[in-house]
């Protein structure tokens, strides 16, 4: 026990005594930690922006998927008892949960941001429209279609597919670029220490060139510079990520 402690005092003196070599003035220690505190703050925001708007799009996916609209237009000779069996229809087939009319106020509501409170809307030839609520897991739409066709043939089935593949795309491409962000975000960081630390180093010639002559290996020099940025990086990181955090929790 009192060995290792020994030897993790060593450890630490060691580290403290690399660290000690590196000039304060020749670190570029603010710029480290600033550059990485903005790029770490950017990579929170953009990665929590880029899932929120994913997970939204895959929500109102889901929503879409769970709902369905038939419509019968109006100018059908037998309207009604299309309306009839394409209720009797939709009722019967497993996977439906819900059917509801639209009644035609309601319509026009729905229509009257789009067209505007002037519009004629009054002689506007609305079709019968059937609110479905669907279990996506049971519904099966090529029964419901082969049904209708021989039952309600003027009847109109949307299960919003043309909506929600837009929506999915939408989310696996904001997922990607989540991704692409980080990614981005590493690589600028990672150039930029590099050329800090290499800015560093050749400015502290004079000061590497007097550690090797007493004795110091390139390897110990280079450790001491690099625990030093990776210090400075790390501190603004965390910094900067909670900057982020404290930004989205608003």
């Amino acid at each position: 026990m009192s060995a290792g402690a020994s030897g993790g005092r060593r450890g630490l003196s060691r580290f403290g005594a690399a660290d000690r070599i590196v000039p304060p003035g020749a670190q570029s220690a603010r710029s480290v930690g600033v550059m990485a505190a903005i790029l770490a703050f950017f990579a929170v925001v953009a990665l929590a922006l880029a899932l929120a708007a994913g997970r939204l799009a895959e929500s109102w996916a889901g929503e879409l998927a769970e709902t369905a609209t038939l419509q019968i237009f109006t100018d059908e000779p037998d309207v009604e008892d299309q309306a009839r069996a394409a209720l009797n229809v939709l009722r019967t087939t497993p996977g439906v949960r819900s059917v509801r009319m639209i009644e035609v106020e309601e319509q026009r509501a729905l229509l009257e941001p789009w067209l505007g409170p002037e519009a004629a809307l009054d002689g506007l030839p609305l079709p019968l429209l059937i609110d479905v609520g669907l279990d996506p897991a049971a519904f099966d739409r090529e029964s419901l279609e082969l049904r209708l066709a021989a039952e309600a043939p003027a009847a109109v089935f949307d299960d919003h597919s043309a909506w929600r593949g837009p929506l999915v795309l939408t989310a696996e491409r904001l997922r990607v670029f989540a991704l692409a962000s980080l990614g981005l975000l590493a690589l600028c960081f990672a150039a930029a220490l590099s050329l800090a630390a290499h800015a560093a180093i050749a400015a502290s010639g004079q000061v590497i060139q007097t550690l090797r002559l007493v004795g110091a290996r390139d390897g110990f020099v280079a450790s001491a510079f690099t625990r030093r940025f990776a210090l400075q990086a790390g501190t603004g990181a965390a910094v900067g990520t909670a900057l982020g955090l404290v930004l989205l929790a608003l």
